[in-house]
């Protein structure tokens, strides 16, 4: 099945054909309440009853470009391979397995998480809608993103991305560069020194504590022959835990206004994307199910880590309030990379540890070691 959901091209906000694929599994795998979101996309199915209610939360989207799918060995090729239709598909066999009165597991496919977080988004504002309109009173929530089966992902860093806008007031001809400024250079002096600027607010020992501010695309200039009076720059500024997107846009507004003055051009700035960094305790209770779940499975006890990205843990996380994790089989090392692709067989063994450690959290949450 996975294969099959790798052969659908899913690019954000192109999802539909996943949920679709998604709602026709879920109804022959015996969910209720399936429903496709009509406001944003996202897919919801519910299965199981009784409490604790668990969301499982993988993504369909995936970044641009085709890879073929197609076997080789234990490994499985194409894009979304890792990053993240096989989390997703661990999700959905995994929430599959919850029976009456065993807990009741909330499947979310979600959309547009490689992009801005629209279905992330969504589930935060809005919640989880159960059959009668309501939001469900969630008590647990897990995200699918490849961490490997041996790690627990309980923070990501923060995303502020931003269009930066440069004007110099004029035009020229290439011959005679005096006589105009060049507002592709202006542009990357001012990139240059807010990333010097914003990249001192970050810590030193090691890239989770490291603020970065990139550069990843450049639009400027109407002719190969003329001095370009316009440029935007997009920038991808990684805030780690201890700062704040809020924080860091002020810097970045001094910044910006400073640079602006001092070099005579109109510079500007406008957000593309604000997603506060998020940090889960590494100790709670769903953390610990899925540990025994793991070791149950044969498998030595997952370590939790901090990772360098943006996900959708981080806006849900931050909004809910409720013990959540991030986990999927699949190396993240390979996301969005030419010969993306995961093992067939720890994407097998993470769906046994799924239905083991929601056992597991089953058990803990009986014994009243919940919410914690």
């Amino acid at each position: 099945m996975l294969e099959k959901a790798l052969r659908l091209h899913t690019v954000s906000m192109s999802e539909r054909p996943m949920a679709e694929f998604l709602a026709d599994k879920c109804d022959d795998l015996g969910f209720g309440d399936i429903r496709i979101d009509d406001e944003v996309g996202n897919i919801v199915a519910i299965k199981g009853s009784g409490r604790p209610v668990t969301m499982l939360c993988g993504h369909m989207d995936t970044v641009p470009g085709k890879i073929r799918v197609r076997r080789e060995g234990d490994r499985l090729y194409g894009r979304g391979a890792s990053d993240a239709k096989a989390p997703l598909m661990a999700m959905l066999f995994g929430a599959a397995a919850a029976t009456a009165n065993g807990g009741t597991c909330v499947f979310v496919g979600a959309v547009d998480e490689e992009g801005n977080a629209t279905g992330a988004k969504s589930l935060a504002r809005n919640g989880v809608r159960g059959p009668d309109g309501r939001a469900i009173a969630l008590d647990y929530a897990m995200f699918g993103e490849p961490s490997g089966i041996g790690k627990i992902t309980v923070g990501y860093k923060g995303r502020l991305a931003i269009s930066l806008r440069v004007d110099v007031g004029n035009s020229g001809h290439a011959g005679a560069p005096w006589l105009a400024r060049n507002a592709i250079e202006e542009s990357a002096g001012i990139a240059r020194a807010i990333k010097s600027r914003l990249e001192a607010l970050g810590e030193a020992g090691g890239r989770i504590k490291a603020l970065t501010a990139t550069v990843t695309e450049v639009r400027g200039g109407s002719s190969h022959n003329m001095m370009p009076q316009g440029c935007e720059t997009t920038m991808d500024m990684r805030v780690p835990p201890g700062l704040s997107c809020k924080g860091v846009e002020r810097e970045l507004s001094s910044c910006v206004r400073e640079e602006s003055a001092s070099r005579g051009v109109e510079a500007f700035y406008s957000i593309l994307d604000e997603t506060e960094p998020f940090e889960a305790r590494a100790d709670s209770v769903l953390v610990r199910a899925l540990k025994i779940g793991t070791v149950e499975c044969g498998e030595a006890s997952p370590m939790p880590v901090l990772k360098t990205g943006t996900g959708d843990m981080n806006v849900v996380g931050n909004a809910l309030g409720i013990p959540v994790v991030t986990w999927g089989p699949g190396d993240p090392h390979l996301a969005h990379m030419a010969n993306e692709h995961v093992s067939i067989s720890e994407y097998l063994r993470a769906i046994e540890i799924l239905k083991s450690s929601l056992r597991q959290l089953k058990r803990l949450h009986d014994r009243g070691q919940g919410q914690c």
